[in-house]
């Protein structure tokens, strides 16, 4: 009998894994965790540089989140602003970047101007052609050191 129980599981676990193959599970992303060395600047950054509004947080971490709509990040504030490991998208495992939509060129050129006047924003390059083009984007850092490429695509 439990041979017959271990076989009827084996069976139904490959039966599951070749399921799995063919069927997604996930329908999307639900939010995004970004550790920030400077809580309120980036908080800041997303709610009065970019008109992002704030969406509860954990005032016991703390944490607070953010979302324009359709898009929901929370930020978690480091134990120490001092002491922090900066990633290094070379070396280290982890977030390469988040890119975010803008809703035109002319809002890309808008956000450039605006991210030039922040105190702790690192632009690591300015509006251009993305891929060869039709589209354009930017890389810049917010002031935690998240690397944040803002994209617009016509169609």
């Amino acid at each position: 009998m439990p041979k017959l129980i271990a076989a009827l599981l084996f069976i139904s676990v490959l039966s599951f894994n070749a399921n799995a193959k063919s069927t997604i599970l996930t329908e999307g992303l639900n939010h995004l965790g970004l550790t920030v060395s400077n809580l309120d600047s980036s908080v800041s950054f997303f709610i009065d540089t970019l008109g992002w509004e704030e969406k509860g947080g954990d005032p016991d971490y703390p944490a607070k989140f953010v979302s324009d709509g359709k898009v929901f990040l929370t930020l978690w504030q480091t134990s120490s602003q001092v002491n922090t490991v900066k990633f290094d998208r070379k070396k280290n495992v982890g977030l390469h970047h988040l890119a975010l939509t803008v809703v035109s060129f002319e809002a890309l050129d808008e956000l450039y101007e605006r991210f030039k006047k922040i105190e702790g924003v690192v632009i690591e390059f300015a509006p251009e052609l993305a891929f060869g083009g039709p589209g354009k984007h930017m890389m810049i850092r917010e002031p935690s050191g998240n690397r944040l490429e803002f994209i617009f695509s016509p169609k």
